[in-house]
């Protein structure tokens, strides 16, 4: 299925009025000079560790531990995530480091 012409152009419309709005309406609710409300401040500091939370269970949830791997890439490069988070406490580090051994591993080593 391929959109017109006016349809891409509203599409992309709409879709960069969607992101402008998600930018700037909190700082039209929450200006700097106003204390935001206690809830908000609650889900400023929960909310980072549900997603992380959230991104580890997605991330291992087709895991096999009886076929394949066994789940073995999978528990090294989550333990290097980890060891290199410990070492260096670089979020974009233990990330990149840890996706890169885990490439390398299930397509060299466990091919």
């Amino acid at each position: 299925m391929t959109m017109s012409v006016w349809q891409a152009v509203a599409t992309i419309a709409v879709v960069a009025l969607g992101t402008m709005l998600t930018r700037f309406v909190p700082f039209l609710l929450f200006p700097e000079s106003k204390e935001p409300p206690r809830f908000v401040r609650y889900l400023g500091k929960v909310l980072p560790y549900a997603m992380t939370g959230l991104l580890v269970v997605y991330s291992l949830k087709d895991v096999s531990l009886t076929s394949g791997g066994h789940g073995i890439p999978e528990a090294i490069s989550m333990l290097a995530i980890i060891g290199l988070h410990a070492w260096k406490k670089n979020m974009l580090l233990s990330i990149a480091g840890g996706t890169i051994l885990y490439m390398v591993l299930v397509q060299t080593v466990f091919a």
